[in-house]
């Protein structure tokens, strides 16, 4: 289970590098899906499927939606794939940079530490996620609206930063 773990966790950096290091939409769209998978797969090895599942559908569903948008919107003639000279050195400066953080703080990991949350209740009727989901909706009510009002926010940044001056795909022809 560590080594499936350990994976994971190794997908969800390099995906995450993959996004970040990448200046064209286009080719950052496959480091966003893997991310999400393997996020969703660390959920799932910590005793989380429902949420995992919620998290899965929504980000992909709705998330990659606006990414259809913005790319639509950031026409670009020669996108810079993941193969130019800038997009490597900028992989290679993160993934350091991910290794010298990671290095400070490596002292206090452990496997044993990588315990799912079912393992956790000795007899419970319930799941853990089942109840997190509750306890998200019930007292998590007004992070909910603050969250669905920054993502409502950041899409109109990203809309905003991604026309540039020749206005893409909605420019006057």
């Amino acid at each position: 289970m560590t080594y499936v773990m350990s994976l994971f966790l190794l997908g969800l950096v390099l995906g995450l590098v993959a996004v970040s290091s990448n200046p064209s939409p286009y080719f950052a769209a496959l480091g966003l899906v893997i991310v999400a998978g393997m996020g969703c797969g660390v959920l799932v090895s910590h005793g989380g499927p429902f949420l995992s599942l919620v998290l899965f559908l929504i980000y992909l569903g709705g998330m990659l939606v606006v990414f259809a948008y913005s790319a639509a919107l950031a026409a670009e003639p020669f996108p810079e794939g993941w193969g130019s000279r800038q997009v490597g050195v900028y992989m290679i400066l993160y993934v350091m940079g991910v290794g010298i953080v990671s290095n400070m703080f490596w002292g206090g990991w452990h496997e044993v530490s990588w315990v799912p949350a079912d393992e956790l209740d000795g007899f419970s009727t319930f799941r853990g996620d089942i109840g997190g989901v509750a306890v998200m909706y019930s007292l998590g009510g007004g992070m909910l609206i603050l969250s669905a009002w920054a993502l409502l926010l950041t899409l109109f940044v990203v809309l905003e930063l991604t026309r540039g001056l020749s206005r893409g795909s909605v420019r006057a022809v």
